[in-house]
């Protein structure tokens, strides 16, 4: 991985997809059972992602994702928010898990993003203060299996996926192209690679409760990584209709592939698709910018 080089195109950024953080998953890391029949599928679908981590060593993850009530809840939610804290920590979420240890921030690199978004006519809220979690720190924990310490430091980005009205995955593809910008102009020499998770397909409550479709995720997985224009002819409600009305998480998706660079192209490293896990179809993949 090249450094990024302020005001050039040719610090490289990366980006990998995972699966819908269920606390399921969280669980079965608890217990490990990472080599049990119904898991094996999703964990080896991580190996490629730890190999490219193990490989690249990047100092700063980038993250989109959705809150699940434990920093924001319904009576506040805003449509984006960026964390612009020194350190972000894990707290109880009632699922009995055990709780994750804190990951560190980078406040300069936070202020300069939110300072191009705001510039850009996105109207953020800022944290300097800010609970994450298991959106985050699962993924975490599939990427850097039994680690005490991160070897990274964070910026997360939450994305509404829970109260109506939703932002389009159109405003959540400029919101990761306005990210890339700033990236491109951040100073310093820091390897960055940014981190969407969520979804796919799935949907936890109400009539439709357990449903996936399968048709749709592929779409999604095979548009990423070239035509990321397709996913946005859909409105998040048809979303909703498709997916499940937690499978609009892909919006996480759709804003992290906005974020990476494309002076040279895309390519996919590796994918991987599972279903179901806790009702939900599970997802990996690893794409490279040059």
């Amino acid at each position: 991985m090249q450094p990024t080089q302020k005001g050039s195109d040719h610090g490289k950024r990366y980006r990998w997809h995972f699966c819908q953080p269920v606390p399921a998953i969280g669980g079965a890391i608890a217990k490990g059972l990472q080599e049990d029949p119904y898991w094996k599928p999703f964990f080896d679908g991580f190996k490629p992602i730890q190999a490219w981590l193990q490989a690249n060593k990047p100092d700063i993850i980038l993250a989109f994702y959705n809150d699940h009530g434990l920093n924001f809840f319904l009576d506040k939610m805003p449509t984006f928010a960026v964390g612009a804290a020194a350190e972000y920590h894990n707290a109880d979420e009632g699922w009995g898990l055990p709780v994750i240890q804190p990951v560190g921030g980078v406040p300069d690199l936070s202020w300069h993003i939110i300072e191009q978004l705001v510039a850009d006519e996105f109207d953020v809220t800022t944290c300097q203060d800010m609970l994450v979690d298991h959106a985050l720190f699962v993924p975490f924990q599939l990427c850097w299996p039994g680690a005490e310490t991160w070897p990274v430091k964070i910026v997360p980005i939450t994305i509404n996926t829970v109260q109506h009205p939703l932002p389009s995955p159109k405003r959540c593809l400029a919101l990761g192209r306005s990210v890339a910008r700033a990236l491109k102009s951040a100073p310093g020499d820091a390897r960055i690679a940014v981190m969407g998770t969520g979804g796919l397909s799935h949907q936890l409550d109400g009539e439709r409760a357990g449903h996936m479709n399968v048709d749709y995720d592929k779409f999604c997985m095979d548009n990423l990584v070239g035509s990321p224009e397709a996913l946005i002819n859909h409105s998040s409600l048809d979303i909703v209709d498709l997916a499940g009305s937690q499978g609009v998480e892909i919006l996480n998706w759709i804003a992290a592939r906005g974020a990476m660079s494309e002076a040279a192209g895309v390519a996919e490293i590796s994918r991987n698709y599972h279903i179901p896990i806790s009702n939900t179809a599970a997802a990996s993949m690893l794409l490279e910018a040059s």
